[in-house]
């Protein structure tokens, strides 16, 4: 016990809580006095103690319940045949049939109520970057995208479309809408043990976070993970890692063989060896890229494209020409904004234009525009860069004018913070793909810069 009350006690003054030593020790006074015996009196005696600011409080009635919680939430459990007919068994079984066998095993671990083991857990949240995460704001966002790793949306279509089988199939209304309601309890039950879970490893994550984190740790870190504080601190580090792969790529555009041999070239330039090839000569290599970029700047993907776009911004002596937009529900072309010698500027002005909220990310209706008046900006000499996660809220993806656009340029690059076991639901990322030279993850400054590095060295 006295481990966990260190733990909080870290926790808060991770979360911008001042807790002295003596208050710290005031703390283990009054649990040793009230006892640990009732829940109530022992939350009270570390609230008094370590709470000075009303201001204060929020966040430890936030962090107290998950150093301190009751546990799994319920489960109604049970196995729903246990009390049908041997028919409505039977029909229930051939329902089942229908689906593969991972979306029948999720269904009917659903129906019996069997909650999530704590491996199953970890899994998770190892996938899905929550052991990096130490904002408790972030919390219900790694419970949706652990419920996505385990295609909750997928799940939840497929025990729709069973409750009308069964009904088709003849089975009691009464006893279809008992097992929905049984079903619908348990899915209910399931997300409060992921949101529970992923609550509590974020304060077991700000308990062990050191008081100054180095950068290193910080460019590792995914970008749905980092606070207010970390993400200008990135900001800063972006600048100084552009200046590097300036001068890298730089050094690398001069060092750089000749291109192709030239046949014609070398046989006009040995007529005077009677066409015995002396002097080689080579087509003049072009070094530096033509990119056209699409960011998209929704609220999920809006630091990453920041931060590509910050790169973009440095890194204009080493591309002939870039074409740059931005988008959300529709494209804007913003390289205009980057004429100037100001990057911070130039993206603030960017995002101020197209603001975060609440909107419904629509890339293919954005394609559309690219394709009513910008697609004379690929050839056969441009890399086309997506930046985005390919959400598109079930909208029509236009795939029929992507497939156009990457045939037109000389490649296609997606970077994707996402990865591939996450490509589902509202993803059209599989489509997408297929039609890319090549999906490059990027959740981290670091996997960002060396994606970045890697396609102007292409």
């Amino acid at each position: 016990m006295e481990s966990r009350i260190l733990q909080l006690i870290t926790a808060l003054r991770a979360s911008g809580v001042r807790v002295s030593l003596a208050e710290s020790s005031e703390a283990f006074s009054a649990v040793d006095l009230m006892g640990i015996q009732d829940r109530e009196h022992f939350r009270l005696s570390l609230r008094s103690t370590l709470i000075k600011d009303v201001r204060d409080l929020p966040v430890f009635d936030k962090l107290f319940p998950l150093f301190f919680g009751q546990g799994q939430p319920p489960m109604m459990g049970g196995n729903p045949m246990d009390d049908m007919t041997p028919e409505e068994a039977q029909t229930l079984a051939n329902a089942l049939r229908q689906f593969t066998d991972q979306l029948r095993q999720r269904m009917e671990r659903l129906m019996n109520g069997e909650p999530l083991t704590k491996s199953e857990l970890e899994a998770l949240a190892q996938m899905v970057g929550l052991n990096q995460t130490d904002d408790l704001r972030y919390q219900n966002w790694m419970a949706q995208r652990m419920m996505r790793a385990l295609a909750f949306p997928e799940v939840q279509e497929a025990l729709r479309e069973l409750m009308e089988q069964l009904q088709q199939m003849g089975m009691n209304k009464e006893r279809v809408e008992q097992l929905r309601e049984l079903v619908q309890q348990n899915l209910q039950g399931m997300q409060e043990q992921i949101n529970q879970f992923a609550g509590q490893r974020i304060a077991e994550n700000l308990s062990e976070q050191k008081p100054n984190e180095n950068i290193d740790g910080l460019m590792n870190r995914p970008f749905n993970a980092l606070s207010d504080a970390d993400k200008k601190l990135l900001q800063r580090e972006v600048k100084r890692l552009a200046a590097m792969l300036r001068t890298r790529i730089a050094l690398r555009q001069k060092r750089a063989k000749s291109g192709q041999l030239d046949p014609k070239a070398t046989i006009r330039a040995n007529l005077k060896y009677q066409g015995v090839p002396m002097e080689i000569k080579y087509r003049d290599r072009v070094r530096k890229p033509k990119l056209v970029v699409i960011c998209d700047i929704s609220t999920s993907m809006r630091f990453c494209s920041e931060l590509m776009l910050s790169f973009l911004f440095a890194l204009q002596g080493q591309v002939r020409k870039t074409n740059a937009f931005a988008f959300i529900d529709h494209l804007e072309y913003i390289s205009d904004e980057f004429t100037g010698s100001n990057a911070d500027e130039a993206i603030a002005s960017v995002l101020w234009h197209m603001p975060s909220g609440y909107y419904n990310t629509d890339l293919g209706w954005s394609l559309n525009d690219f394709n009513n008046e910008y697609m004379d900006t690929l050839n056969g000499q441009t890399t086309l860069i997506v930046v985005g996660d390919g959400r598109n809220n079930y909208n029509d993806p236009r795939l029929d004018i992507f497939s156009l656009m990457s045939r037109r340029a000389a490649r296609t690059i997606w970077l994707n913070p996402e990865p591939p076991y996450l490509w589902h639901g509202d993803s059209d990322m599989p489509k997408y793909a297929a039609l890319c030279s090549n999906v490059l993850k990027v959740s981290n400054l670091k996997e960002l810069t060396e994606a970045v590095d890697q396609l102007l060295s292409g």
